[in-house]
């Protein structure tokens, strides 16, 4: 069978959903600053009160934000919440913790070694290959701009 551009075009609009995007943008930037307004919150919370350093504060903050991120995942709440959210849910630190569980999840059938250890590292692994290649490579220049200088 044989179809023309403008004829599959005509049924891929009957057939798409319509964009909610007067909805679904707001949605997104309000619950996504609210996470991280939840954060920034936390490390005011452990710098101004507990007296605790602003780099611990922030490491504190982030595995926190991590956890329950990924507590809520194994629970079904953060695919309800990002069902709703949208991209609001996937920007902040707590999208990552959830893509790496989700996959996990998806694969516990498997077993512990070949299922949920490989899924982990399907998300995880080309983040913690590029953030490492990128380290080596803003450190190398680093590197020759400070002994050039």
């Amino acid at each position: 069978m044989n179809i023309s551009r403008e004829l599959y075009q005509t049924m891929q609009d009957q057939t798409a959903p319509k964009s909610k995007a007067w909805k679904n943008i707001p949605l997104a930037f309000l619950i996504g600053g609210l996470i991280c307004a939840i954060g920034e919150a936390g490390i005011h919370i452990l710098t101004e009160f507990c007296r605790v350093e602003q780099k611990t504060a922030s490491a504190w903050i982030s595995i926190g934000l991590v956890a329950v991120s990924a507590v809520c995942t194994g629970l079904g709440w953060y695919a309800k919440l990002g069902k709703h959210a949208g991209a609001g849910t996937l920007v902040p630190i707590t999208g990552f913790a959830n893509g790496v569980v989700s996959s996990a999840i998806e694969a516990r059938t498997e077993g512990w070694i070949l299922g949920i250890g490989t899924k982990i590292f399907t998300i995880a692994g080309p983040v913690i290959l590029y953030g490492t290649a990128a380290s080596m490579v803003y450190g190398i220049l680093y590197y020759f701009w400070t002994l050039f200088r």
